[in-house]
């Protein structure tokens, strides 16, 4: 009897999960005055602090200790780490400078991205749709570059930084929440370290006033919430599924960008948008034409 409730659950986990890092610019928007490097810093922290205490209630433990003592699968966590760390900075100054729809185009570009790595590193071949998609998005940037002068560099970085972080990421045997806690808890040093440099030089804004700290506590647990929400959701739907949901995230972002920021998008930029979103359709729909050989 309760088997059909499951994919009504995951529906709720992914539109949670992705509804939250859609609506993420307004959040960040709410650190005037703080720096995307300090922000960085306590995000770091504060999610490995909050992750500790989950793991510690879900007993996970055990895959943590296994990926600590396992000295190969540890170089590749940090790469991980590393990429997730610009990947986060980059997003936080995004926010900051007011350029939320650079931001949302580069996660509209992630799932290309994976493509063309896929293609580059794995040796792997694509199908006709999929080269016309990766084609069409190379042919937006193309057309930012030949018209305006300028390549859209936050977009290009948060792409490149997240879809490798996830092709790095499929050769680490770590679920999505123990993951995310060893790759917080081997960057921790280098934010500890940070934190102390900016209270000694008193630019730390943490414990200055009860707003601010409360929103760098906050930073460390609005990481981990949709974290937790798409594990959830993973478990109880189907990668097509989940695809589909995954453009939640940067169409709201899109939107937020445009309606409450008030940023301006140019015919040029937005010319760039169609090609991609022609893209990601194209994409998208040759992904939906194959699952129904592989269904059961």
């Amino acid at each position: 009897m309760g088997q059909p409730t499951e994919p009504r659950k995951g529906i709720a986990l992914g539109l949670m999960a992705y509804g939250m890092w859609g609506c993420f610019p307004l959040f960040f928007a709410l650190f005037q005055g703080i720096g995307a490097g300090e922000i960085l810093v306590h995000r770091i922290l504060w999610s490995c602090v909050f992750l500790a205490l989950v793991i510690t209630v879900l007993r996970r433990w055990s895959a943590v200790r296994s990926a600590l003592t396992s000295p190969l699968r540890l170089w590749r966590v940090l790469g991980c780490a590393v990429l997730i760390a610009v990947n986060w900075g980059l997003y936080i100054y995004s926010v900051e400078t007011h350029r939320v729809l650079q931001a949302s185009l580069g996660y509209f570009m992630t799932p290309l991205v994976n493509v063309a790595l896929g293609m580059l590193v794995l040796k792997e071949t694509l199908s006709r749709a999929q080269a016309i998609a990766v084609a069409l998005a190379g042919a937006g940037i193309a057309l930012q570059l030949a018209l305006l002068g300028t390549l859209p560099w936050i977009s290009l970085v948060l792409a490149l930084s997240f879809g490798t972080y996830g092709l790095l990421r499929k050769q680490v045997e770590l679920d999505g929440l123990s993951g995310l806690f060893v790759e917080t808890l081997l960057l921790a040093p280098i934010a500890l370290a940070a934190l102390t440099w900016l209270v000694g030089d008193g630019l730390s804004h943490f414990l200055q006033d009860s707003r601010s700290t409360a929103l760098l506590v906050a930073s460390g647990v609005i990481t981990a919430i949709p974290l937790l929400a798409f594990a959830g959701a993973a478990r109880r739907l189907s990668l097509g599924t989940l695809g589909f949901l995954m453009y939640i995230n940067p169409t709201l972002q899109f939107f937020i960008a445009l309606w409450i920021f008030g940023e301006p998008l140019d015919p040029v930029r937005f010319a760039t948008f169609v090609l991609i979103w022609l893209g990601l359709a194209l994409y998208s729909f040759s992904t939906w034409r194959r699952r129904p050989s592989t269904a059961g």
